[in-house]
């Protein structure tokens, strides 16, 4: 029963998170006119942050639930193999399909809305920037995951980190740091299957995942080894 909640999470979570940036756009550049302004950019970004933490509290409700197979395979890579099945085989096809779904209906509707982040750049390069996005957000997350700070912080730091990673690489492959949403685009437009498009926005994100758990992994070992030497001091004052 809690996979298959997952699974309809992830699905509607997608979903709505395609819809919501589609939205955004819409409004600021079609129905307000505020596009390329000052006052356009203020409110985009605003908007983007108030979406974030709805998302946040909408997977904090759900027992989580996630519209980016990064973020629930971050975790699985962890947790035990089950789990890492099931998120490759169950959660991240949720998130595509959910992706897709949106962007077909966000299209059908709002025909102006356009196509989609496109590579920019050469393979090679688009790869390397969008492994350095996710290695950076992961490691974020992982931190922030890992800490003591409330929800209110951790989905602030993780917002505005997401934002500015988000902006550093919008004019070269989109800064999507989200395969699933780019796939819905790509899907769309028809060249889903191109190499450009798998090497650049599903492997270069995934082994940056891995390699920033990994990374993450090394660093908090001494920590947990100073809590595990501490722990046998206590017992022997208590003694």
């Amino acid at each position: 029963m809690d996979e298959f909640r997952l699974i309809i999470s992830d699905l509607v979570m997608s979903f709505m998170w395609v819809c919501s940036g589609a939205l955004i756009k819409i409004l600021v550049y079609h129905v307000l006119g505020w596009g390329f302004q000052a006052k356009g950019e203020a409110l985009k970004v605003s908007l983007y942050v108030v979406v974030m933490f709805f998302f946040a509290w909408f997977g904090k409700v759900s027992r989580g639930g996630s519209y980016n197979p990064l973020s629930v395979l971050s975790q699985a890579i962890s947790g035990r193999f089950s789990d890492f099945v099931f998120t490759l085989f169950g959660r991240i096809p949720a998130q595509v399909i959910g992706s897709i779904i949106g962007v077909r209906l966000i299209i059908a509707t709002f025909p102006e809305v356009g196509k989609g982040p496109r590579l920019n750049v050469d393979i090679h390069h688009g790869a390397l920037v969008e492994g350095l996005l996710t290695l950076s957000i992961v490691m974020i997350s992982q931190f922030l995951r890992n800490g003591h700070s409330g929800f209110f912080m951790k989905t602030w730091i993780s917002s505005l980190s997401k934002l500015s990673l988000h902006i550093i690489g919008s004019d070269l492959t989109g800064g999507c740091m989200n395969p699933a949403s780019v796939f819905g685009w790509a899907f769309a437009r028809g060249d889903h299957i191109t190499k450009e498009h798998w090497f650049v926005y599903w492997l270069a994100p995934v082994e940056a995942t891995l390699l920033g758990v990994w990374i993450f992994s090394l660093l908090s070992k001494p920590q947990k080894q100073k809590r595990q030497e501490k722990q046998p001091d206590k017992t022997i004052k208590a003694d």
